[in-house]
């Protein structure tokens, strides 16, 4: 296949398809598709991620309004991802959570703070490399041996790469959905409520999508999409289905045969409806947003890391509730 056809195929796929931004309650870690040399992960590979979450704005029918009570939640959700490729084509991974939050809100006549911490939703995915394209080899270089110059001495890096990869999963209900029981009170709390501060959704609930990424020399494109489907939860709760989609253009200022580091502009984004309680929509609980902010990437031998900021540039939130007013995520691979 020549190179523009690759490359309009790869843009066709990113359109509909980008790497998906992590929400707060459902987001699963994603080890970056490259080892810096344009091939998927090896073998095994072990990853560590963090998403820190301030939720300090509130907004009310997607309008901010002045928050009088001070209240605010922390999010952090530490995943550990266990992978295992069995060849350069199919793999599978488990995503791990551990979710810690304190918040402080109104509840009732009373100010509550308050903390809890656990294991969320355990997630079992698999994936399949459905495209992998390289073009534009140069030899490393050319030694002298004698009279004779060998230019042979090996393949460099192409200028050209091309990987598409969709995914699957399972997310089982091994958090703690406890907090759902609050929905039962019927207690005015603000703009955090019970389904923003549950460890896990009491359900059995699917997700599938995609991610890409095309290189051309130092600069490339790095996009992917994810769509979950939510079940019937805990306490007659169920979280709405939801899209999670993030993308962007970038560029490596570091690239070369010990590793390679790159920085880009990466905007992200998430949309949900209501979710339900006993059957009614949970007027308190769609979402629309848009993220944009910097990302880091970077390879060095077996180990791949890279860390990122989004700020939301779009935020519409349906009835009261208190929304991102930033993100911090981070992650670090190694394989083995």
């Amino acid at each position: 296949m020549k190179i523009s056809k690759i490359i309009l195929l790869s843009f066709a796929f990113v359109s509909i398809s980008p790497l998906a931004g992590a929400c707060d309650i459902c987001g699963c870690y994603n080890p970056p598709l490259e080892s810096g040399s344009g091939s998927i992960l090896s073998h095994f590979n072990l990853s560590v991620a963090e998403q820190f979450t301030y939720f300090g704005t509130d907004q009310l029918d997607g309008r901010e309004v002045r928050d009088t009570t001070g209240e605010y939640m922390n999010s952090s959700i530490t995943q550990v991802v266990l992978g295992c490729n069995f060849n350069d084509r199919f793999g599978i991974q488990l995503n791990l959570p551990f979710i810690y939050r304190n918040y402080k809100r109104p509840y009732g006549d009373e100010i509550q703070y308050g903390s809890l911490g656990g294991i969320g939703d355990i997630t079992l995915a698999a994936h399949a490399v459905i495209l992998k394209k390289e073009a534009g080899f140069h030899d490393r270089g050319s030694r002298s041996s004698g009279k004779e110059i060998r230019t042979d001495i090996g393949t460099g890096e192409p200028d050209f790469s091309a990987l598409m990869v969709v995914d699957a999963g399972l997310k089982m209900p091994t958090g703690d959905p406890g907090e759902l029981k609050q929905n039962y009170n019927d207690v005015e709390t603000g703009g955090i409520g019970p389904h923003d501060l549950a460890l896990g959704s009491g359900s059995w609930d699917g997700s599938f999508g995609g991610s890409t990424e095309v290189r051309w020399k130092r600069a490339f494109f790095e996009a992917g999409v994810h769509y979950s489907v939510c079940g019937p939860g805990a306490y007659q709760f169920q979280y709405a289905n939801t899209l999670t989609w993030s993308g962007g253009p970038g560029f490596y200022p570091i690239r070369n045969e010990y590793g390679s580091a790159g920085l880009q502009l990466n905007l992200s984004g998430e949309t949900k409806g209501y979710d339900l309680f006993q059957g009614r929509p949970d007027s308190d609980s769609s979402l629309t947003a848009l993220y944009v902010g910097p990302r880091v990437v970077a390879v060095f031998g077996s180990i791949d890391g890279e860390i990122g900021i989004d700020l939301p540039v779009i935020m519409n939130a349906t009835g009261y509730q208190s929304t991102p007013t930033y993100r911090i995520h981070a992650g670090v691979t190694w394989k083995f």
